[in-house]
């Protein structure tokens, strides 16, 4: 029985790596899918928060608001948490660059990038103080400091090297697209 709705918008047999279309410039859009690590760790966190949300509820229904209070407020913090992991990332549009990370957000103006580049450096290992030789996705700016934006050992490319190049050639065309532009 064919389910239309699962198709709208792509094939269903379709390879997952493949790149998200871009309709409108405007709106800001990342340029690539998140990756297993990131939404298995996001996924685990949610389930974590269902079992600490049955928690609070059983002490609401025992009779003890204070805890079943502080319960609540801790599921929600893992629930902000499990989603800001799936915010992080790199993000474009005609306004420029956006690098959210865990506890900040950076918006970078296409015309304040000098250029943006894959180099051959050591990286990250899933974002841990271990770092492995890789390669990074680094933008430069107008005032020489170089950012690494992206890594191919990071939560949204560790073992998906094909979906990193592919990743870094689409931020790479936006900027050869709108910094020449400005």
């Amino acid at each position: 029985m064919p389910l239309p709705f699962l198709t709208a918008d792509r094939a269903f047999d379709a390879d997952e790596d493949i790149a998200l279309p871009f309709a409108d410039h405007d709106q800001w859009r990342r340029p690539y899918r998140p990756g297993p690590w990131r939404v298995g760790l996001a996924a685990l966190a949610l389930l974590l928060a269902s079992f600490v949300l049955l928690a609070a509820v059983i002490i609401a229904v025992a009779g003890a608001p204070g805890g079943a209070l502080f319960t609540f407020g801790f599921a929600a913090l893992i629930i902000a948490v499990a989603l800001r992991m799936l915010r992080m990332g790199v993000w474009v549009s005609r306004a420029g660059l956006r690098h959210v990370r865990f506890l900040t957000t950076t918006t970078l103006p296409w015309s304040q990038a000098e250029g943006v580049r894959t180099v051959q450096q050591p990286v990250r290992w899933l974002g841990l103080p271990r770092t492995v030789q890789g390669q990074a996705l680094v933008l430069v700016r107008r005032s020489g400091e170089q950012v690494a934006l992206l890594t191919d050992h990071n939560a949204d490319f560790l073992s998906r090297v094909e979906a990193f190049d592919r990743a870094a050639d689409t931020v790479e065309a936006w900027n050869a697209e709108y910094a020449g532009a400005h």
